[in-house]
């Protein structure tokens, strides 16, 4: 006759058990490069999207860049601004072109490639990844300024499309160089992490910290992947967003209004991922 158990010492085994299971489950997944982690919570999920809401304020928005890829939306606030710091080179300088036809001249900076896609006595090319680290490939964003422009305090423009590199970039970057920066334009990856526990604090910290200085006065979705939906709410994988420096703001309030009348599709041949309310109206 068998032993009767507790029923308490039972219910530990069959949790135990399930744990286990489980874990199986998750290693036998992981071999096949699939992780499995912890769901973020809606109540987590809905905190965020309040903390980097748009706004609107008393300086409009121009566009930058041409009616596709490459091309942003920023506060037309670029008087006394002579530089823009461009990590990230693509097929096209048309964002970097039109700030030269303005004045602005631009430093741009990429390991993978050779230099700008068009040549320009308003450019400047570092062959170099940005990073957090200094070497042979890599440098960090104070040093590229402090290389590029020593001696110098003006305002400056960053606009930042490193392929996901943006968030160890954010949060290696002192304070006091960002706010060197007048305007800043992130192409931001993987956004839909934010429904993964993990994911959501990296990701919080970095706009937290880009918000103790920054509003965030744009966003736009780039169309290249559909978002992810879940509890009613939608992530695109990939976002342009602009900030404005609050010290710049004169005037805010709560942006309603999406798509703005200058957002264009970044991919022409595809429709445009219209940026879903709960990202603006608390939904």
């Amino acid at each position: 006759m068998r032993k009767q158990v507790p029923c308490f010492v039972e219910g530990y085994r069959g949790i135990l058990s399930h744990i286990m299971f489980n874990h199986q489950i998750k290693n036998v997944l992981l071999t096949h490069g699939i992780l499995i982690s912890q769901v973020t919570s809606e109540r987590e999920v809905k905190e965020f999207l309040s903390k980097v809401a748009p706004y609107a304020t008393d300086k409009t928005l121009i566009r930058v860049g041409g009616d596709e890829d490459g091309g942003y939306l920023i506060p037309n606030d670029l008087q006394g601004v002579d530089y823009c710091f461009s990590p990230g080179v693509g097929k096209t300088a048309k964002f970097e072109n039109d700030l030269a036809s303005r004045g602005i001249r631009s430093f741009l900076a990429d390991y993978s490639v050779e230099g700008p896609p068009v040549q320009s006595d308003m450019f400047r090319f570092d062959k170099k990844f940005l990073g957090v680290t200094n070497e042979e490939m890599f440098m960090t964003l104070q040093v590229w300024i402090e290389k590029s422009l020593p001696n110098s305090s003006q305002d400056l423009i960053l606009q930042m499309d490193i392929e996901g590199n943006e968030y160890e970039v954010i949060l290696d970057t002192p304070k006091t160089v960002w706010e060197r920066f007048r305007i800043v334009v992130v192409e931001f990856h993987g956004l839909q992490n934010i429904f993964n526990q993990y994911g959501i604090k990296f990701i919080s910290y970095c706009f937290c910290k880009l918000l103790s200085s920054f509003d965030i006065v744009h966003i736009h979705p780039n169309n290249i992947l559909p978002p992810a939906k879940r509890s009613g709410c939608e992530i695109p994988n990939v976002m342009e967003i602009t900030f404005l420096r609050k010290d710049r703001v004169q005037r805010r309030e709560r942006s309603t209004v999406f798509p703005h009348p200058l957002d264009r599709p970044n991919l022409p041949h595809k429709p445009d991922v219209i940026l879903h309310p709960c990202w603006y109206k608390g939904d």
